[in-house]
């Protein structure tokens, strides 16, 4: 959706149509990528030259306000990762956006749990001495501590920062430090809770191996058993007796005529070797009992 060409308005009055069509975009037709083509048209429009207008019409507070609806759109398409580059090729410096665009930033990527990205943004621009007289200074230092600091771990930097800064009355500085100490005792807590639930499954994993390898040790031990009783086994059954006796059937059977009467006598002393024989190789201590 794109109103009629709006090349005969003012510059401010130009941005303020755009950013009236991208909040239409956003909220009521939920046209997202559209709503941020309207903002950034509305926003190279006004270009650097914003002037230091405080009112809602100034060409600064549209331009914030422009910023406003384009994170909001870029969040919902799921492009949070595009949103502080997005927005600092508008303002060029972290001190110089806007607290309202700067609170907007912190909560977003606190929310995704990516608070680093804000760090050092976060951080110039608190360090920044115009930023200071701003009235809104205190709520963001509060918001940057709860939102940034604290969720990295940075508590020794977190009160640094609130005993060093001298907008802050000593009333103020107190609840702070009282939330930085008490962040810093659960932050302990959750470390010792997540070590011992470290070495509980490091131990259990130590006597999974360690039943593992005794399960494995003992049938290492049965079958090297098994063996040696096979082998002792295959040890005991005669095994000259038996080539003597294949022996002396390939005489009879190449070299002898069975026809022969002369063979007959040695035929008969020949298969009652091998009948001695066949009942030594399959003797009860060979062979499994036959129960009736």
């Amino acid at each position: 959706m794109r109103s009629e060409p709006l090349a005969g308005l003012p510059v401010s009055a130009r941005a303020a149509s755009l950013l009236e069509e991208a909040a239409d975009l956003l909220v009521l037709h939920r046209d997202f990528a559209a709503a941020v083509e309207r903002c950034e048209a509305g926003c190279d429009s006004l270009g650097t030259g914003t002037g230091t207008g405080t009112g809602p019409e100034s060409p600064a507070e549209v331009k914030c306000s422009l910023c406003v609806v384009g994170i909001q759109a870029l969040a919902e398409m799921n492009r949070w990762r595009e949103v502080l580059s997005w927005v600092l090729q508008y303002y060029h410096v972290p001190e110089r956006l806007p607290p309202k665009v700067l609170e907007l930033c912190i909560l977003l990527y606190s929310k995704v749990r990516e608070p680093q990205v804000m760090l050092e943004v976060s951080r110039s621009w608190l360090r920044d001495q115009t930023n200071k007289r701003l009235p809104e200074y205190s709520s963001l230092l509060e918001l940057y501590l709860l939102h940034v600091l604290l969720p990295l771990g940075r508590f020794e930097e977190a009160e640094e920062l609130v005993r060093g800064c001298d907008v802050l009355e000593s009333e103020q500085q107190l609840p702070l430090l009282g939330t930085i100490c008490e962040s810093r005792s659960q932050w302990v807590q959750r470390e010792e809770a997540q070590s011992a639930a470290e070495e509980q499954q490091d131990a259990a994993t130590e006597s999974v191996l360690g039943a593992l390898s005794q399960k494995l040790l003992t049938m290492l031990a049965l079958l090297r058993r098994a063996l040696r009783s096979m082998s002792s086994h295959f040890y005991l059954l005669p095994y000259k007796k038996m080539l003597l006796a294949t022996f002396l059937l390939y005489l009879v059977v190449v070299r002898l005529d069975p026809a022969s009467p002369t063979s007959l006598p040695f035929i008969y002393k020949l298969v009652q070797l091998f009948r001695q024989a066949w009942a030594a190789v399959f003797s009860p201590i060979h062979r499994p009992p036959i129960q009736d």
